[in-house]
């Protein structure tokens, strides 16, 4: 395997119904394919709107099992394209009991497993305790064909502790697909995640959703980007306006090279660490 990953992102603009953004999607992915690119991930609940804008129980009817129907459909293409994808998705485990998950399909379209979304707000705009359970599956890394690869969602992204356990579970590159409105957190987007590639030494690609949309004023900026171990943007983010595909050439050697340069989990203190985890 080549030390250099073509990855992807996606961030695009509600269309209107769950079908025309799941073939949307697929075709951002035969775009990335034609490109090169080898894995890819979508923004936070890509076929839907972010409906957590309202307290609506009409919007559970987005959820599905994972895997599922859209689950399968993706693997049908990832196995066609020969492309890791990470799609991230409202889950339904059983009637009354959902989360906000992101199933991940390996290249040859096999599925590896999920993750779902540990840390729920519930603030204007962010209602999301209406929908989802807090995640129970921890932070599942997933052996891929283009590395080891974790996911953390959204407002996950505000807690340090989860990026921790990733990068101690082995994670070369994490995906953070997200919803996150202009004037609310755009001041932490190009902080937070830069800032934690750094203190755990992996790749980030951060996904943003572009647009307002027709439930709320919430203002999503976009600007998606891939950032490296380094805290170094790897190309230009995305545009703040308009869907984009984001295909970047992510060198995976430089994992090794900054491990040995700074042995952060080496000199780890969790004996330490006994009062963090005190209610």
């Amino acid at each position: 395997m080549s030390d250099v990953i073509r990855a992807a992102l996606v961030q695009t603009t509600w269309a209107g119904d769950k079908e025309s953004m799941i073939k949307a999607h697929e075709e951002y992915a035969r775009q990335a394919a034609a490109q090169g690119a080898k894995v890819i991930c979508f923004q936070e609940l890509f076929y839907g709107p972010y409906f957590c804008q309202v307290q609506d129980a009409q919007y559970y009817s987005y959820a599905e099992s994972i895997p599922g129907p859209t689950t399968e459909r993706f693997q049908a293409l990832a196995r066609e394209l020969g492309m890791v994808m990470v799609l991230p998705m409202y889950e339904q485990e059983q009637p009354g009991v959902l989360y906000n998950t992101a199933a991940v399909v390996d290249a040859d379209g096999s599925y590896l497993g999920k993750y779902r979304k540990t840390h729920i707000p519930q603030v204007k705009g962010f209602w999301e305790k209406f929908y989802f359970r807090p995640g129970n599956l921890g932070y599942p890394v997933f052996d891929t064909a283009v590395g080891k690869v974790g996911v953390y969602i959204c407002y996950d992204r505000h807690f340090p502790e989860g990026w921790r356990a990733l990068g101690l579970n082995g994670a070369q590159i994490v995906f953070n697909p997200s919803a996150t409105s202009r004037g609310l957190s755009s001041y932490l987007w190009q902080l937070e995640q830069p800032a934690s590639a750094v203190a755990n030494e992996y790749f980030i690609g951060a996904i943003n959703r572009v647009g307002v949309e027709d439930l709320g004023d919430d203002d999503f900026y976009g600007t998606s980007y891939f950032v490296d171990p380094e805290g170094k943007f790897v190309g230009e983010p995305a545009d703040a306006f308009q869907p984009e595909l984001v295909v970047r050439d992510l060198d995976l050697g430089l994992l090794a090279t900054v491990r040995d340069r700074w042995q952060f989990y080496r000199d780890r203190r969790p004996d330490a660490y006994g009062p963090l985890t005190q209610a």
